[in-house]
C-alpha cells in the first residue's frame, strides 16, 4: 500500500523555484552587459534574500527541509552508493542529494558575497567595495566573474543531471514533489509541517530576509 506525505513545504518549493528563475537570468543579464547589469544587481540581491531565507528555514521549516533531515554522514553516503539504503534514504533528500544541496548554497552564497565586493572598474560595483581594501575587492572580483559563476553552473548541471537519471533509471519523478509538495512512498513517513501558521512565518522570515539585504544595498551609496 503507497502513502501519500506531504514531503516539501509550500515555503520550500517557492525558494526552489524562485531560485530556478533568478539563476537564469543572472547569467544573462551578467553577460548582456551595459543595462543590463542593473537587473543583475537586483537579481543578485533576490539570490541573497533567497540564501539567508533558506538558512534560517534550514532550522525551522518543514521536517524535511530541515538541514537535521539531510542524512549526509560519509557513511550513509557509502552505504547509499552500495544501494545499502536506510529507513526514511529517499523520503526527503537521498545522502548524495543532500550533499548537493549543501554544495550549490555554498557556491551560492559565496558567488552572491563576492558579487558585493566586486567591481568591474567601468559602471558596475558592489556595494561593499568602499569597505575593503583593493586587493579585496580584485579578489572577490576574480573569484565572482571567473570561477564562482562556473562553480556554480556545473553545480546546475549536475542538479539537472540527478534529475535526469532518477527519472529514466530509477523511474522516480523529483520534480512533480517540488511542484505539489506531496511524495507517494511505499511506507509511511511524518509528514512536514505546511499550514497557515508556518506559511506566515516563512513569509515574516522573508521579510527580515529582505530588509536584511536592502540595508546591505544602500551600503554603497
Amino acid at each position: 500500500m503507497n502513502h501519500t506525505v506531504r514531503i516539501w513545504d509550500l515555503p520550500t518549493r517557492l525558494f526552489h523555484w524562485a531560485l530556478a528563475v533568478c539563476i537564469p537570468g543572472l547569467v544573462i543579464t551578467a553577460n548582456v552587459g551595459g543595462d543590463a547589469m542593473a537587473w543583475h544587481f537586483r537579481l543578485g540581491y533576490c539570490v541573497l534574500a533567497l540564501m539567508l531565507f533558506r538558512l534560517v528555514w534550514g532550522f525551522a521549516g518543514g521536517r524535511w527541509s530541515r538541514f537535521s533531515s539531510f542524512a549526509c554522514s560519509p557513511t550513509r553516503v557509502v552505504r547509499y552508493l552500495k544501494g545499502q539504503n536506510g529507513e526514511g534514504a529517499d523520503v526527503g533528500h537521498s545522502p548524495l542529494g543532500a550533499l548537493a544541496v549543501f554544495a550549490l548554497l555554498g557556491a551560492l552564497i559565496t558567488q552572491v558575497g563576492t558579487g558585493l565586493f566586486s567591481d568591474d572598474e567601468i559602471a558596475a560595483s558592489g556595494p561593499l567595495t568602499r569597505w575593503v581594501s583593493s586587493a579585496v575587492v580584485e579578489l572577490s572580483t576574480r573569484y565572482h566573474t571567473d570561477y564562482g559563476q562556473y562553480l556554480v553552473l556545473g553545480l546546475v548541471g549536475l542538479h539537472l543531471l540527478a534529475i535526469a537519471f532518477y527519472a529514466f533509471w530509477r523511474q522516480q519523478t523529483l520534480v512533480r514533489p517540488m511542484v505539489g509538495g506531496d511524495k507517494t512512498l511505499p511506507s509511511p513517513a511524518q509528514p512536514s509541517r505546511d499550514d497557515a501558521a508556518s506559511r506566515a512565518g516563512a513569509a515574516a522570515v522573508l521579510a527580515m530576509c529582505a530588509t536584511v539585504v536592502w540595508w546591505i544595498s544602500g551600503l554603497g551609496a
